[in-house]
């Protein structure tokens, strides 16, 4: 593949969190801004050269850090703009809400070990209790004569851990124009109840939302699975895709009359995935419902299934130990043989895997996949038609931390294709650069790039925003 090179702009600098990243037309207005949304709970905007608050929900967010040293994956974590905001001012939001803290789905770090079938086959049981936290998505409009007011909530979700709740959460679909959702496997590591194989639970799914039906239901009651929401909430929502660890959104490019899907599943410990499909059939969640009361399997030929948790990226999901005679080398065991051989022939590949270890050439050993966008612009014609993605921090990197961002691109005859480093100039001098986000303006032209100088929510304003040009 191409080396390309790439320049980072600064647009802003000294914000929280930057997790998503995308452009909207306010309504009355003319110009595309560039909306930034943090993870405390800021949504500002670039509006005449100067940073503008759109929206401050931070006390309506769960306070971040307080029991993880700094660390979090909880806050908010979606935004998405109606595709009619410019007329009807709709928008939505996905976050963790102030006041839910529980005391989590399991006491200790999970880890399966194939010796021991009883942690193989765990259930998280005490659900009202026994619970982290829980995320609500709403709906919101932006007032013609004032500021943003909440309209309803969707759905309120019982998370089981902390952790993999999804993020940049929240996109709508150019195919069908429903909301889209994408929910994390609930946390902890190894997904220790399967709930992202289990078609009833909403955690691990990509699930779409008919926002122009009305349930009537303004308050839902807070659940983990599909039969326990209310009938009119069941009749709106469709499942795209099951199998899911945990994912930063989904980005549609068009392709002739159709829409390819990218999807990235961040890995456990050996690789990060990124998949991409065409055609795809969704479930009606009343189906599955239906289909579990009758004691039946749903028709799920054409329905996305990453594999998780069976399956990571391209390999059995494998636990990791080292190796008693060799210090410096690592015993991979299969950590659910029985799984990665059921999901071995019903799961989609990977258009690209990226590993935690790579010594090759124009490679990174990576941590985490924080962010993929398609990219159709021309200004940078070595990425045109291909789908660009980010990597929290570079194995290889020294003193400081440093982000990686690369490309790839779906290969004519379907298979799978290599990736390649995109090379950037900018210097970051002695801070760390932690790349957290990446997003895209409407039609695709244009990437942005959230870079933060800390792992910790506790330490405010090391963000920038830059946008990549060529």
């Amino acid at each position: 593949m191409k080396k390309v090179k790439v320049r980072l702009r600064p647009i802003v600098h000294k914000i929280n969190l930057p997790t998503v990243l995308k452009t909207a037309i306010l309504p009355g207005d003319s110009m595309e801004r560039l909306f930034i949304a943090t993870q405390l709970g800021e949504i500002l905007y670039i509006g005449n050269g100067e940073i503008r608050t759109f929206l401050d929900i931070r006390p309506r967010v769960i306070k971040l850090g307080a029991s993880s040293g700094g660390y979090d994956e909880r806050g908010l974590l979606g935004l998405a703009f109606h595709p009619n905001f410019y007329y009807n001012g709709l928008f939505y939001l996905h976050y963790s809400v102030a006041g839910t803290q529980g005391p989590g789905a399991l006491p200790e770090d999970f880890k399966p070990d194939p010796c021991d079938p009883s942690t193989l086959n765990l259930r998280w049981i005490n659900r009202e209790t026994q619970y982290d936290h829980i995320d609500t998505v709403e709906e919101w409009i932006l007032q013609s004569n004032g500021g943003p007011q909440k309209l309803r909530t969707l759905l309120n979700l019982r998370r089981p851990f902390s952790n993999h709740n999804g993020v940049n959460s929240l996109n709508f679909s150019p195919e069908t124009g429903k909301l889209v959702l994408t929910t994390g496997d609930g946390g902890s590591g190894y997904d220790p109840f399967n709930l992202s194989q289990d078609d009833l639970e909403i955690a691990g799914k990509i699930i779409e939302i008919d926002v122009g039906m009305n349930t009537y239901i303004n308050n839902p009651p807070s659940v983990t699975r599909f039969n326990e929401l209310p009938a009119t909430i069941q009749q709106t929502l469709t499942v795209m895709a099951k199998g899911v660890r945990n994912i930063p959104g989904i980005s549609f490019q068009r392709f002739n009359h159709q829409y390819i899907k990218y999807v990235g599943n961040v890995g456990q410990d050996l690789v990060e995935s990124i998949f991409s499909f065409d055609h795809y059939k969704p479930i009606p969640v009343t189906h599955l419902i239906q289909a579990t009361l009758m004691n039946s399997v749903p028709d799920q030929e054409g329905f996305i299934n990453f594999g998780w948790r069976g399956w990571e990226g391209t390999f059995p999901t494998s636990t990791i130990s080292g190796c008693t005679n060799h210090s410096t080398l690592d015993k991979k065991t299969i950590a659910y043989y029985n799984e990665s051989v059921a999901l071995s022939g019903s799961r989609l590949q990977p258009l690209t895997s990226y590993f935690h270890i790579d010594t090759r050439p124009n490679k990174f050993g990576g941590t985490a996949l924080t962010g993929m966008q398609a990219y159709m612009g021309n200004r940078i014609p070595g990425l045109t038609g291909s789908v660009v993605f980010t990597d929290l921090a570079r194995k290889e990197s020294q003193s400081q931390v440093r982000g990686a961002l690369a490309y790839t691109r779906v290969r004519p005859d379907g298979k799978q294709n290599d990736f390649s480093v995109i090379q950037t100039d900018y210097d970051f001098g002695s801070q760390s650069a932690y790349y957290i986000s990446l997003g895209a303006n409407l039609n695709q032209t244009s990437l942005y790039l959230g870079v933060y100088g800390s792992m910790k929510v506790t330490d405010f304003n090391k963000g920038t925003v830059f946008e990549i040009v060529p």
